[in-house]
């Protein structure tokens, strides 16, 4: 079974980005590293924001989990999902705007553990949907690593702690293929199912995304997480 990933769209995701996270002091001369364009994936760019110094970026498209019908249209928000994903991960403020599907207003919670968006477009009360994301939203909150031999997830979108462990391989090559989005029917069957009951996997048109970010280390001590 073919568990590529498909191919990185070739028009680039344009973002701004400071060297702080506070406001006024991306105010002062040199905290702006001015407009970026990103061509790589999306994990790949977000290891250069963060090298490069950028601890806020904003992104110039809303991400519109409507604009999903083809497969260019789909990669390219996969893509730009990953973006704010994979910068949540690195503690990076990601001023973003968001469209949902109005036919899943629950995507919110899917999507708790990103940093939240500046707006929220598509759901019946985004007002009370975007309170309770910023009321609600740390760092941790849907992660997943490696370890020796296996991989872990541990997810607090729903509250209390859900713990995950797999040690089969081709269960890790899945991740692999859905962290930057793939077709469900290159991805083994048994872990998308899986990934898809625990809601770690998002349907975004013709592609499959990996909701959980990655980290390389515990922000606290593993006792605490």
């Amino acid at each position: 079974m073919d568990t590529a990933a498909p191919c990185e769209p070739t028009s680039p995701l344009t973002v701004t980005a400071w060297r702080d996270y506070d406001e006024a002091a991306c105010a002062l001369p040199g905290m702006l590293l001015g407009e970026v364009e990103l061509t790589g994936p999306a994990d790949a760019e977000a290891d250069r924001l963060w090298d490069s110094g950028a601890r806020r970026v904003r992104l110039a498209e809303p991400v519109d989990l409507t604009a999903t019908d083809g497969p260019a249209a789909a990669r390219r928000t996969v893509r730009a999902l990953s973006l704010v994903r994979d910068l949540t991960a690195r503690a990076v403020l990601v001023e973003w705007d968001l469209r949902l599907d109005p036919a899943r207003p629950d995507d919110t919670l899917v999507l708790s553990h990103l940093q939240p968006p500046r707006t929220l477009h598509g759901h019946p009360g985004p007002e009370a949907a975007l309170a309770a994301w910023r009321g609600g939203h740390y760092l941790g909150k849907c992660l997943w690593r490696d370890g020796p031999g296996f991989f872990q997830i541990r997810d607090r979108r729903w509250g209390n702690l859900q713990r995950f462990t797999a040690d089969e391989p081709h269960y890790r090559t899945a991740v692999d293929a859905l962290a930057r989005g793939a077709h469900p029917d290159d991805v083994p069957r048994d872990a998308l199912d899986d990934f898809t009951e625990e809601r770690l996997v998002l349907r975004l048109g013709p592609l499959a995304w990996w909701v959980p970010y990655r980290v390389s280390r515990w922000t606290q001590e593993a006792m605490a997480i």
